[in-house]
């Protein structure tokens, strides 16, 4: 009886493995999440309340997921018509010059704001080691064309919302600290930057307001109550969702749209969706 009831326990937690290691292969990572958040801006203008704003980060188009996964998100998050719409960077996987075509082939479904849409780039989108800013210069291109207006270390006012987009801090050139020296406190502000380890950098110039960072993809997989074994930042603090601090910055992590490796648990890919509100 005892060997019986052992056998059945040990074939038990197998199946349980099988099915968990299908999931976090075949489902999770295709398991796309509209997460929705009241965004409290000062000096937002009264024409701006209530208006949306859509954050994609991390496309991460290449040869380690289906295309169409993508391409199928895009075209769903189309149908919230946002306002203003921002992407974070790390649009390829960089591996060959293939991945521009890839690139040009899932931007065909890009996801545009009734106002605005603006972009930055992420440390993959300087390809090897993060290093090569010709290949960064063509992909900048090519969301250019798709109708994305990219941000490098610059600043774009739309109809009353002030965006400003570093460049990565990881690829070859991050100059943040002019273009930080340039914002206008009395405007309402957001400032993109790809990876959430900026906010520790002593560029911020007395800046109180949103940041929106991408990078992370939340850890992709994430033990319950347990901080992600695999976090590609110097502060594990940043993992993903909002974070407050004392200063008046407000810092969101999304968890990516794609990923790095077809892999996923407690961590679903997102697209998050801002309500604008007056702080």
């Amino acid at each position: 009886m005892k060997r019986r009831k052992f056998i059945t326990g040990v074939l038990g937690l197998g199946t349980a493995g099988i099915l968990t290691g299908l999931y976090t292969w075949q489902i999770e990572p295709f398991w796309l999440e509209f997460v929705k958040i009241s965004m409290r801006l000062k000096n937002l203008p009264n024409e701006l309340i209530g208006k949306t704003l859509m954050q994609i980060s991390d496309l991460h188009v290449g040869n380690k997921f289906r295309r169409s996964y993508l391409i199928e998100s895009l075209k769903k998050a189309q149908e919230f018509n946002p306002d203003y719409v921002v992407y974070t960077g790390d649009y390829v996987s960089y591996e060959s010059r293939e991945q521009l075509d890839q690139l040009r082939e899932v931007l065909k479904s890009v996801v545009k704001g009734k106002i605005g849409t603006v972009g930055i780039l992420g440390n993959h989108d300087y390809a090897h080691n993060w290093s090569q800013p010709e290949v960064a210069q063509k992909i900048t291109e090519i969301v250019t064309e798709a109708g994305i207006h990219v941000l490098r270390n610059d600043q774009v006012e739309l109809k009353g919302l002030n965006l400003t987009g570093l460049d990565d801090y990881w690829g070859t050139n991050y100059y943040p600290k002019e273009i930080m020296s340039k914002i206008n406190h009395d405007a309402a502000n957001i400032v993109l930057c790809h990876n959430p380890d900026v906010m520790d950098e002593p560029i911020w110039n007395s800046y109180q307001s949103w940041v929106l960072s991408g990078h992370t993809h939340g850890g992709q997989c994430k033990p319950p109550f347990l901080i992600p074994p695999a976090l590609p930042v110097k502060n594990k603090r940043y993992t993903c969702g909002q974070f407050d601090f004392a200063d008046g910055r407000i810092l969101y992590i999304n968890r990516a749209l794609g990923h790095l490796w077809q892999v996923r648990f407690n961590v679903r890919p997102e697209i998050t969706i801002f309500k604008l509100e007056k702080a």
